[in-house]
């Protein structure tokens, strides 16, 4: 199964493509889509479209895996935060219909570390140690898209467990 882990953002989307294969998870690849500010809102959006179905086109995951939206304290960037993951959440729905999981940031953490209120380094440590890389992936948006394509493929593993036939 390969996995799309998308980290949204108006400034920054972060991405990782991973394969498991009976239980082994492996980076295939992982980046940041960045937008620049001095573009409005709306050139912002249709450039994070554009790149993103660039990303499905040329690793064309199984399933996509998303962080939730939380909200900031500036109600102005969140709102223009929400809209570019709106944005994000419809080119992934058009590609593949039904194939979007949702993780919140604590799910996220306790599938990787078993603790909700894991720090980055842990979680950065932690994707490092499960992809048997080198180095902690950069930027962190990158980093942070892997593991939310590991916490869906671990996710995924546990359920199909569960499942009766």
């Amino acid at each position: 199964m390969r996995v799309l882990g998308i980290d949204p953002g108006l400034a920054i989307v972060g991405y990782g493509v991973l394969d498991e294969e009976n239980g082994k998870c492996t980076a295939v690849d992982c980046g940041v889509i960045t937008t620049s500010k001095e573009l409005t809102l709306p050139q912002r959006l249709v450039h994070i479209e554009k790149m993103l179905q660039e990303i499905l086109d040329m690793y064309k995951p199984d399933v996509v895996a998303i962080e939730e939206l939380f909200f900031t304290k500036n109600i102005k960037t969140a709102i223009a935060v929400a809209q570019a993951r709106g944005v994000t959440v419809n080119v992934l729905q058009k590609a593949l219909p039904d194939k979007i999981y949702e993780y919140t940031p604590n799910q996220i953490k306790e599938s990787l570390t078993g603790y909700g209120s894991a720090d980055k380094k842990q979680m950065q440590e932690m994707i490092r140690i499960i992809l048997r890389l080198q180095t902690i992936p950069k930027p962190d948006d990158a980093a942070d898209a892997l593991a939310i394509a590991l916490c869906h493929a671990q996710t995924s593993k546990m359920l199909n467990r569960c499942r009766i036939n």
